[in-house]
């Protein structure tokens, strides 16, 4: 099959070819006709097989093809993901495939100044990619009206139940018309998770185009076992011996991705780090260096795992073993894309022999081991309790894309400091005046000084005629190059 036996328009398929496809895959051609169909979907398939295009395709041609008789930049489309990094790489495709549509998109997250984001939103969008906690601090500023959604997405939606973004996206989802198309896609979907995404859909059909949980087959899979004293010795040695150029190392917490990096680097190996508490601007550069080769050694979080797109990534290392045996898949899923061979190690300690057993569990597969000379396990070392960080099945530091404090003011205080003044004639609130509104930070939580970005800091643009215009903000703000600390909303 070809895109152009889809029923694709002209502009899409023009701007599929361009970008080098010609046959979808397989979770693309069972999903592009059911959501033309106007069919509710949930559909699960590995990661790295055209995932992102499988509705992103659909829901052009849906808006496309209906009419609007009002306001044409009215917000028609919400696609809700759980990282910072999946909104840009979603939006991307969504900016990529539209290029011929005169939609206008906006990537909506945490972490960044909300300001040009409401700036943007003011303007008109058709498509919205937004984290659930930035989506509901622009709900609560009612800078944003959700009314009119045509079609709700949930991009690695297991990954958002998990991280306990349950009860955000049902304040969401009260708001938008009970008359919608609701789209859930992820990689992986438990029985439970199943039963959870279907309250927001209507007789859903589900497309599940592999075995659920299951890793990618061109993934190559080793497990290394070794004293915990010494993964940091081994994971040198692997890459000076095998003289590896780049390769993705993922551990269980934001200290131990600090600590790592720096080890790295004190091993000569170019290294950076990114998880939640980096702001976007930092995040975005690591991630730009290790794509163009600057570093060799990116090593990251599970929350960070999620939207990362790297070509080409031949080498995917798993220094601590995730809490969640699903984040295992998501993990390993960053090689082996586009078709392209990977190789997944797991350095493992007698700490983690039972989350190994529950991976391989969940795969239902035995994982080679291999024990590399020099590097044999200790029998005598005995096993410790690890700390998951989990309370009641959650996490208990959730990955949070709003600010840590909300302010307190009344709706009027929210429009600015000259608002700020109370109806029964008090004085200006300290808050409102000390702080930049819409910053969305507390000088608890080291918000903005006075004067601090400026409302609307990205500056106006508009799309070339016949073209589409893509809202981004990427870590910009109108007061700090490194992507407006004093200015933006800081994340957990």
């Amino acid at each position: 099959m070809l895109f152009t036996e889809l029923g694709l328009s002209a502009e899409l398929l023009r701007a599929v070819h361009e970008q080098g496809y010609e046959t979808p895959t397989p979770i693309q051609q069972q999903a592009i006709p059911e959501i033309l169909a106007g069919h509710d979907l949930l559909g699960g398939a590995q990661t790295g097989t055209g995932k992102t295009a499988a509705f992103t395709l659909p829901l052009l041609q849906k808006l496309q093809s209906s009419t609007v008789e009002a306001h044409p930049h009215r917000i028609r489309a919400l696609i809700l993901v759980p990282t910072r990094e999946l909104a840009v790489q979603v939006n991307e495709s969504v900016v990529g495939y539209g290029k011929y549509l005169p939609f206008r998109s906006a990537e909506i997250y945490g972490g960044v100044s909300i300001n040009p984001q409401i700036s943007k939103l003011r303007r008109g969008v058709d498509i919205v990619v937004a984290t659930p906690g930035r989506l509901l601090d622009h709900m609560e500023r009612r800078s944003i009206d959700l009314r009119q959604v045509e079609v709700l997405i949930l991009d690695e939606a297991d990954r958002m139940l998990d991280m306990g973004f349950v009860h955000d996206i049902r304040r969401v989802v009260k708001v938008l018309s009970s008359q919608r198309q609701t789209l859930l896609f992820s990689a992986t979907f438990s029985r439970e998770i199943r039963e959870l995404a279907h309250e927001f859909q209507k007789a859903p059909r589900e497309i599940q185009v592999s075995s659920p949980n299951s890793t990618v087959d061109r993934v190559t899979q080793v497990v290394h076992p070794v004293d915990r004293e010494r993964k940091r010795e081994l994971l040198s040695h692997m890459i000076g011996k095998d003289n590896w150029r780049q390769v993705l190392v993922f551990t269980r917490t934001k200290h131990g991705a600090n600590r790592l990096s720096k080890q790295l680097e004190q091993d000569g190996l170019s290294s950076s780090a990114i998880h939640g508490n980096k702001s976007q601007a930092a995040r975005q550069r690591a991630l730009n260096e290790f794509k163009q080769g600057e570093i060799r050694v990116l090593v990251a979080t599970d929350v960070a795992a999620r939207g990362l797109d790297i070509e080409l990534l031949p080498h995917v290392v798993n220094y601590d073993l995730p809490n969640v045996p699903e984040d295992y898949v998501h993990r390993i899923g960053r090689t082996a894309r586009a078709g392209q061979q990977g190789t997944a190690i797991s350095l493992v300690c007698v700490d983690e022999h039972q989350m190994l057993r529950d991976i391989e569990k969940l795969l239902d597969q035995r994982l080679e081991q291999v024990v590399l000379a020099g590097y044999e396990p200790d029998p005598s070392i005995k096993a410790e309790p690890i700390k998951t960080g989990r309370s009641n099945g959650r996490p208990k530091n959730r990955p949070n894309n709003r600010p840590n404090n909300r302010p307190s003011q009344s709706r009027g205080a929210k429009q600015g400091a000259s608002a700020s003044r109370s109806r029964s004639g008090g004085k200006p609130s300290q808050r409102a005046t000390g702080n930049k509104r819409g910053s969305g930070a507390s000088p608890r939580a080291g918000g903005a000084k006075p004067g601090g970005a400026k409302p609307g800091g990205a500056k106006p643009g508009g799309a070339k005629p016949g073209g589409f215009k893509a809202a981004s903000n990427r870590g910009r703000s109108s007061n700090s190059s490194s992507g407006g600390r004093s200015g933006q909303a800081r994340t957990r």
